[in-house]
């Protein structure tokens, strides 16, 4: 009989709290299975589900749920040799391969042959009943897993990855800030994952903001639906607060008020129902407001815990940009120019896309650098690594303004080494 096998992952190191933790996941995929004819069973190290429904469909809401580190499709044997040995080649014969490898996980330790000698066996048998095969025990077409467990024995061989993380409410309620970018969506994706169940707030101020972003941050909540069913989405209305702090708040100052009354707003929003933390996606060093000296004064605001999410946003941020304009970009760029050329190219259109002038020329060195540590070297973990230092040290010494000169000398000087080694 085919099961889906779920394992838990991170779960399986939670000590006291790990029974919780495995009740919450399971409650979470009840309610995303409720559709479903689905039997679940759980116990401490894996959860299994029988179903008359379509299997792969089933595994792909599966694979959104946070709390499951991976999902397998196993045939579901009593736990005697030779029923195992009969459905071993039944699945081995479903693949096609030329080198493959047995393992045996032996948790029934009452079962009289232990793992390497039953993976053995089982092997010598597969070696016999198929032709033009061979073992491979490094690198081998076809792993089969064989799980020897007290009530039934499971054979697999292909691993679904999963969401992984915690299950979503072990670590309570929060509040997203959300916007129309991309940076709070992916803060909020993140605090899910880590077992928060988020709830979202979007402040519109028409006609300064359109229907059309209102509509966007509805299909944002959507798409986090997958991971996080039940989203309640707030939608303030802040057109008077905001034409107030146009009349009476200078420029410089706008954008720092307007954030501020923002964090007030949602304050009261989680006060009056018992959220436990605001999170958001503001990224430190991705524009000129966003200074760790800004930040501190908007947040300041409230007492409230927030996760501004510096990793999401001085992690994700560098990533994003260098995979689209140095991996994707310069790529193209090189089938219709030179490398050179194309270098330049990629670096012009990438400081575009930045507002300010010392973010621009910030942006225009780290593309000059990181275009021609990609372009030589063709890896692009070096211009990630190198983009995020620079927005860290950047962001650390408050400002792109007389700092950028130092900092763009120091990263060419670097750049040359790499690229000389």
């Amino acid at each position: 009989m085919k099961v889906i096998l779920i394992k838990y992952g991170e779960l399986t190191t939670k000590g006291d709290n790990r029974k919780y933790f495995i009740n919450v996941l399971y409650n979470n995929i009840k309610k995303a299975l409720e559709e479903y004819n689905v039997n679940i069973v759980k116990n401490r190290v894996r959860m299994f589900i029988e179903t008359d429904d379509d299997v792969m469909e089933i595994v792909n809401i599966l694979r959104n749920i946070f709390g499951i580190h991976s999902i397998v499709i196993a045939t579901r044997v009593n736990t005697n040799i030779s029923e195992i040995e009969d459905n071993v080649l039944e699945v081995a014969r479903e693949n096609d391969f030329r080198t493959f490898k047995v393992e045996t996980d032996r948790a029934d330790k009452s079962f009289p042959i232990q793992s390497m000698d039953f993976s053995r066996r089982i092997g010598a048998l597969i070696l016999k009943n198929i032709s033009n095969i061979s073992v491979d025990v490094h690198n081998p077409d076809y792993l089969l897993k064989i799980e020897i467990r007290e009530d039934y024995t499971y054979i697999y061989h292909k691993e679904i990855k999963a969401s992984g993380g915690y299950p979503v409410g072990v670590a309570g309620r929060g509040l997203l800030m959300l916007s129309g970018g991309i940076d709070s969506p992916v803060a909020g994706y993140l605090a899910m994952k880590r077992g928060i169940k988020v709830d979202c707030v979007y402040f519109e101020s028409p006609p300064h903001t359109s229907e059309m972003a209102k509509n966007k941050v509805k299909r944002l909540v959507e798409k986090l639906t997958k991971y996080n069913p039940d989203i309640t989405l707030y939608v303030i209305k802040f057109t008077d607060i905001q034409e107030a702090i146009y009349k009476n708040i200078v420029p410089t100052y706008m954008i720092t008020i307007m954030r501020r009354m923002m964090y007030r707003i949602a304050t009261k929003i989680m006060e009056n129902n018992s959220y436990l933390c605001l999170i958001n996606g503001e990224s430190v060093g991705q524009v000129a407001s966003q200074t760790l000296t800004s930040m501190n004064v908007i947040n300041n605001v409230t007492n409230i815990d927030i996760f501004i999410n510096i990793i999401a946003s001085a992690i994700i941020g560098p990533i994003f940009e260098e995979i689209l304009f140095r991996y994707s970009l310069i790529n193209k760029l090189e089938i219709y120019f030179s490398k050179k050329l194309s270098i330049w190219l990629s670096t012009i259109i990438f400081a575009l896309c930045h507002t300010g002038i010392y973010t621009m020329i910030f942006a225009f060195i780290i593309g000059i650098v990181n275009g021609y540590l990609y372009s030589t070297k063709r890896d692009i973990l070096i211009p990630i690594f190198v983009h995020i230092s620079a927005n860290m040290i950047a962001t650390f010494l408050f400002g792109y303004n007389s700092v950028i000169l130092i900092l763009g000398f120091l990263l060419i000087i670097i750049s040359y080494f790499i690229i000389k080694e």
